[in-house]
């Protein structure tokens, strides 16, 4: 009987062969990773404008300066500005402060690119009246002189409760708010803020933040806010 020749190399165990299919599918994905890392500059700026723009920033640069292959500047105005909406939150915050020492009471809300003084108007103005008390001016005043630096939009906002107005001056809650947003617009434009930054409306008993069915939340809709919008800057 005839011996069998042995095998001149041992065959590949089959593992070997998925752990080789492996190691290349491993590479071409690592290759892939590393061609994607080397950016475009044109494209990144173009993308990033786009963005921008498309949620309200402002107009970037001239694509002329990405095209020439110089530097760019990644101080991009990003919707909203971080750094500006957290230092006109702390002017806020100083008055909301402010007032609360005065016994009156606020609250600062953010929603989006928009921040919200919002005064409770209790102690801001008499019952029935358009025109604030004359110890909370100054209060108003010390609010536009830390705002009207930035030059940001500022929208005062006049709110009431539903309960039935009882003046002949104002036939109805929507022209008692309006009339309160105006005449504290006239303190602003008094103080030095940007008169084209600034506007006024009032919406009565129309959007209220609380229920009126108790004193309390009644108290609560009986309102100024002072709107800054941030996407302008």
């Amino acid at each position: 009987m005839a011996r069998r020749k042995k095998e001149e190399c041992k065959s590949v165990p089959g593992w070997l062969v998925s752990f080789g299919d492996l190691m290349s599918l491993l590479l071409t994905f690592f290759i892939l990773l590393y061609s994607m890392s080397t950016i475009s500059l044109e494209k990144f700026y173009q993308s990033i404008r786009g963005i921008t723009e498309a949620f309200g920033g402002r107009t970037l640069k001239s694509d002329e300066k990405i095209i020439q292959g110089k530097n760019v500047d990644l101080n991009f105005p990003m919707y909203p500005k971080i750094k500006k909406k957290r230092a006109v939150q702390k002017k806020l915050n100083e008055v909301k402060d402010m007032l609360k020492k005065a016994g009156i009471n606020a609250e600062v809300v953010s929603h989006g690119s928009e921040i919200t003084l919002r005064l409770f108007s209790d102690k801001i103005f008499p019952p029935g009246s358009a025109y604030p008390y004359k110890d909370i001016i100054p209060y108003i005043m010390t609010l536009c002189e830390k705002l009207k630096s930035t030059e940001l939009p500022l929208r005062i906002v006049g709110h009431t409760d539903n309960s039935p107005i009882h003046s002949g001056r104002y036939k109805n809650n929507l022209e008692l708010s309006a009339a309160r947003a105006v005449n504290v617009l006239r303190l602003f434009v008094k103080c030095g803020y940007p008169q084209k930054a600034l506007s006024a409306e009032g919406r009565g008993e129309f959007d209220p933040v609380a229920p009126n069915d108790t004193p309390a939340d009644r108290a609560k809709n009986r309102r100024i806010d002072f709107v800054i919008d941030l996407s302008a800057g």
